[in-house]
């Protein structure tokens, strides 16, 4: 080979190089740091079962990625759906198309006090949806945008705590926030008598599900990259403390419910594919992913399993229900107790999943 024609491919060799450097290290949209995922949970932690996948599928074909469900006090279920509606699910099995936000960013979602029920618009912030209308609760807090509101519970007495799971990426870049791995994440709090909005909590690894207590002594807040649930005193002697609620979930937990028995339920999410936990310990793999999402498919696990386990009020584990291969029902987000029946939602069917539970 000619010296001249082997100096051109080495210069082109080296520039490209040169390029997948900088793209990696000094242009990635993110600026990571080691995360730890737990490779085991609990050692008595129960078994994997096959519970999930006799679901019953309500509304089949009408909902589009219902997230989250919820009941008012008639017996009226609740979703939001990605194509921006809130659809109601009468007594009699009917479907209504009810309300319609729009966008495609509808996540949580709770029954208020006064009727009507709260969602989170992870593009605009909180709404209260009711028969006569839908108002903006909230879109910022301390004069910035609430970039990401995940999920909302209303105490008793009208005030509202809520999720804003990052403060840096939104919604559609959620792999980013995951991949960076740092605590990007808030819980607020909205006072119905003044109508400001605080933040109770800062730097939360993916603020995501928020359930009160069966007393309202304290609350629970979901930290998704982190496996764990974070429990803050409202009540008593150690209020305005925060501690550990559950730790080492085996899945990054999303919304969670209080059920009748003061009891939780906890849906799970796989993050990453069997195997490759690993790279969640390596900055530059993780700024390659990043600059490539294109390779995402290969590493998340999100479409490949559902899992709920039930944490009693001690963060005690009791049960453990999955679809462990995905068959019926995957990326599963919610799971609510009524009337001993467990409904699931899902960012990946059509339908809300209904399954009696078993109370002996």
């Amino acid at each position: 080979m000619p010296m001249s024609k082997f100096s051109a491919i080495l210069s082109f060799t080296l520039v490209i190089l040169l390029a997948f450097t900088l793209q990696i290290f000094i242009f990635s949209p993110i600026s990571p740091v080691p995360l730890q995922i737990p490779a085991a949970a609990f050692p008595t932690f129960p078994p994997t079962s096959y519970d999930l996948q006799r679901v019953v599928k309500l509304g089949e074909g009408l909902l589009d990625k219902p997230e989250d469900v919820c009941f008012d006090k008639e017996g009226m279920l609740y979703t939001a759906t990605r194509d921006g509606w809130i659809k109601r699910m009468h007594k009699n099995g009917s479907w209504e198309d009810w309300k319609r936000i729009g966008g495609d960013a509808l996540l949580g979602i709770t029954p208020t006090i006064t009727g009507g029920v709260l969602v989170c618009d992870a593009e605009k912030g909180l709404f209260k949806v009711c028969d006569d209308g839908i108002t903006l609760v909230a879109s910022h807090v301390n004069g910035s945008k609430i970039r990401y509101a995940d999920d909302v519970i209303e105490a008793s007495d009208g005030t509202v705590y809520f999720s804003a799971a990052s403060t840096k990426y939104g919604l559609e870049e959620t792999f980013l926030d995951l991949l960076e791995a740092r605590p990007h994440g808030q819980l607020l709090k909205y006072d119905p008598i003044s109508q400001e909005i605080s933040v109770l909590i800062d730097g939360l690894w993916f603020a995501n599900g928020v359930a009160l207590s069966k007393e309202e002594d304290f609350l629970v807040v979901c930290e998704t990259w982190r496996h764990r649930c974070l429990k803050h005193w409202l009540k008593g002697k150690n209020k305005g403390e925060t501690e550990v609620f559950v730790d080492n979930l085996p899945g990054g937990p999303d919304n969670i419910n209080l059920a009748p028995d003061g009891s939780y339920w906890i849906a799970l999410l796989k993050l990453t594919s069997d195997g490759l936990e690993f790279v969640h310990t390596s900055t530059t793999l993780k700024r390659l992913l990043a600059s490539y999402p294109s390779l995402l498919p290969h590493f998340t696990a999100l479409n490949k399993k559902a899992t709920a386990v039930n944490v009693a009020a001690d963060g005690r584990i009791i049960s453990r229900l999955d679809d462990p291969d995905g068959t019926v029902i995957s990326f599963m987000t919610s799971a609510l107790e009524y009337e001993d029946h467990l409904y699931v939602g899902s960012l990946n069917t059509n339908f809300v999943g209904k399954l009696a539970l078993n109370k002996e």
